[in-house]
């Protein structure tokens, strides 16, 4: 419970929190709001940790310190208010007063915003599904063949890129056409931050040994750490949204949001020390498959609206038949 202590304080300040702001509606629907968080994001608490185990202890320390203040006050509060700034073309301050006093406004504004987050988020999950999907250095494969054979197309120069864009560019001709444009920029530009990120492991590499210290840039310390907030971000955007459908309260969503937030920042830090992804070896490919699947989710709910627990079932099962597998593989093998 130790990896756990720093939520559950968490959790107590936040719930306090809700009560002084809210009551006891606001601590019932702060709590919902964290379990739903928790339960919707164990696949990113699962790539957290394949990513969070090659950085050193002070990474990990700061991922878990200021990391959340990241997650909670940057993506979760301030990160909604500057997109929607950008939409409506009001100020900072006016859509920030326009959350605490008409929140009624200020979700209709986010939500109308939905298809360019949409299009942003699901195309850098994207990128992450294939960046694993289509790396040639993989070794174990879950799907054996087939996942082999995706794998080999990885020697393909810039294979990501090109079946990422491919479905942007089909589904942004189903959007109305003053939209497009802006879904398309969006889209593309979750793909070019997330080959900017990716492309700075360039900067890590040691000309005197001739090898990388670092082979990827998720590896380590600064831009792993960044890489880590993006990919968080990328979660967080539609359980923000979503989380409108529960209560128009923008105090009442970040304390609920920051518990799960927490919690899965803590299960990540858990996995890490435990050793959990090499004792399931298949953990790590079950939430990629889930990130690829709420990457196609996201992208199609730019013009079809996907109930959150479709997103909510997927990972689950993708999760536990990657633990199912990974326990008989380890039956099989000894």
């Amino acid at each position: 419970m130790q990896h756990f202590r720093l939520s559950f304080i968490v959790t107590a300040v936040c719930l306090a929190a809700a009560f002084y702001w809210g009551g006891i509606m606001g601590v019932f629907i702060a709590s919902i709001l964290g379990v739903l968080e928790v339960s919707l994001s164990f696949d990113n608490a699962v790539v957290n940790a394949s990513i969070l185990k090659r950085m050193d202890e002070r990474w990990q320390q700061y991922f878990l310190t200021w990391g959340i203040l990241v997650a909670v006050f940057g993506m979760r509060l301030l990160f909604p208010i500057l997109i929607v700034a950008a939409a409506t073309g009001i100020g900072f301050v006016g859509v920030t007063e326009m959350a605490l006093n008409d929140p009624d406004t200020y979700a209709k504004h986010l939500t109308a915003s939905h298809v360019q987050i949409a299009a942003f988020g699901g195309m850098f999950l994207l990128m992450v599904f294939y960046s694993f999907i289509f790396d040639e250095n993989k070794e174990l494969h879950w799907l054996g063949y087939i996942e082999e054979k995706m794998a080999s197309f990885g020697k393909l120069e810039a294979i990501e890129i090109i079946m990422a864009l491919g479905p942007l560019l089909i589904i942004q001709n189903y959007l109305p056409q003053e939209i497009r444009l802006d879904a398309l920029v969006a889209g593309v530009s979750g793909v070019i931050l997330f080959v900017i990120v990716d492309s700075l492991s360039a900067l890590f590499e040691d000309e005197e040994e001739g090898e990388q210290v670092v082979a990827v840039l998720k590896k380590s310390g600064m831009m792993s750490f960044v890489y880590l907030e993006v990919l968080d971000a990328s979660f967080s955007f539609d359980g923000v949204i979503g989380a409108f459908a529960i209560t128009q309260d923008v105090v009442i969503i970040m304390l609920g949001l920051a518990i799960g937030a927490m919690f899965v920042r803590s299960l990540t830090v858990y996995l890490v020390r435990k050793g959990t992804l090499d004792e399931y070896v298949f953990l790590e490919h079950g939430a990629h498959y889930a990130i690829g699947v709420l990457a196609g989710i996201m992208l199609i709910s730019m013009t079809h609206h996907i109930p959150e627990i479709v997103t909510g079932l997927a990972g689950a099962i993708f999760i536990g038949l990657s633990v199912y597998s990974s326990i008989l593989y380890k039956q099989q093998n000894g």
